[in-house]
């Protein structure tokens, strides 16, 4: 099944975990600088196949292992052959388990490295900086247009179109053109509460997205007027387009306003773990402390520096994380070492109801790359 990554899509990937061991995670780096042809593509993919088929032999679990990834990567490759479709995709991620009925698709707007990796969870990590390119809603209204986009695999996908021809305004003076006018009026703003609702309805099915309005400024205060108070606190501006203008010129016109939004969210999250972290209040900051935080389920914000890496460990019994190696400290089972602690760390925040942010490199200042904020 080919989707999108949004909040929810994200929780389900970080919560599964299998027994077997074998689950497989393929990232692919789709960016045309990188491979920018068809020959290209396909020489990634193969070789991605082959890193997992030899990631199987070398499992702990080689034979059972070899088995169930022999039916995944068939799987995949079905896919490949026969549903794969490039478009504006950067990046690819592929997620199978046949023993768990899984198969996710899931075309990335960001770069992505390659990356294939086999074991009892998903890696998630990469698809962290997706959350925030998808989802924001595009609203083109005008006396006659009302027709409404959802930002989904970096482009615009029409979800309505309450778009209607308003007839044009009289001309042959005296009464009759006062109340002519006036029925236009009417109409006009008719279209316009219906539009307004229709905005309502997929913003809260959105869980709360950003929105964009392009339309003219004389129609702006009406549509605003029309809409729930949660629905006017999510826009973040306004822009005009051509009345012919499709998805591609739209998004054109309002990517800036909605990458500022992003940028100023992410501002105000590590303003917060600041202002929290410098008064000594619910805040972690460290390899340490986060873990032993997201272990405890008391992470609300993770905030992970980009260039952040490095090893944890993990209780393959309870999934306790920690930044040092030894026995859990719950069960007594030995930890085992997990190449990759930021992921780990992903997982559990998100499968205990978190949130996470990703920041540029150096944003965190000197805490390892890696904080939070806590709920107690």
């Amino acid at each position: 099944m080919t989707t999108t990554v949004t909040d929810n899509v994200l929780r389900e990937l970080a919560g599964f975990r299998t027994p077997s061991g074998c689950a497989i995670s393929i990232y692919l780096d789709l960016d045309p600088s990188t491979a920018p042809t068809i020959p290209e593509v396909e020489t990634r993919f193969n070789a991605a196949l082959a890193e997992a088929e030899k990631l199987a032999e070398e499992h702990p679990r080689a034979r059972d292992c070899r088995m169930a990834l022999r039916e995944d990567l068939q799987r995949i490759r079905e896919w490949w052959d026969r549903e794969f479709e490039r478009g504006g995709a950067r990046g690819l991620a592929l997620f199978a388990s046949s023993t768990d009925d899984l198969f996710r698709a899931l075309p990335l707007v960001g770069r992505v490295a390659d990356l294939v990796r086999v074991g009892h969870t998903l890696t998630v990590a990469p698809l962290v900086g997706e959350l925030g390119l998808d989802g924001d809603i595009v609203a083109v209204v005008s006396r006659e247009r009302g027709t409404v986009y959802r930002l989904l695999g970096g482009r615009l996908v029409e979800v309505v179109d309450e778009s209607e021809e308003t007839p044009g305004q009289h001309h042959q003076g005296g009464w009759s053109q006062a109340r002519y006018q006036r029925h236009i009026d009417n109409l006009v703003q008719q279209h316009l509460k219906t539009v307004g609702s229709e905005i309502d309805k997929r913003a809260r099915r959105g869980g709360a997205p950003r929105i964009a309005i392009v339309a003219p400024e004389e129609t702006r205060s009406e549509l605003v007027a029309a809409l729930a108070t949660e629905t006017r606190e999510a826009i973040v501006g306004y822009a005009t387009a051509e009345a012919h203008a499709g998805p591609a010129e739209l998004l054109e016109a309002v990517r800036p306003m909605l990458d500022e939004a992003r940028a100023r969210d992410e501002e105000a999250a590590l303003e917060r773990w600041r202002e929290a972290h410098g008064r000594g209040e619910r805040s972690a900051a460290g390899w340490k402390q986060v873990l032993d935080a997201a272990s405890d389920a008391r992470v609300s914000v993770l905030l992970v520096d980009e260039s952040a890496q490095r090893e944890a460990w993990n209780c393959p019994e309870c999934g306790r994380a920690s930044a040092d190696g030894g026995s859990c400290p719950l069960d007594g089972t030995k930890l085992e070492a997990v190449p990759d602690a930021v992921d780990l760390a992903i997982h559990q925040v998100l499968a205990n109801g978190g949130s996470v942010v990703r920041l540029g490199t150096g944003a965190l200042g000197d805490v390892s790359g890696i904080a939070a904020l806590l709920r107690f």
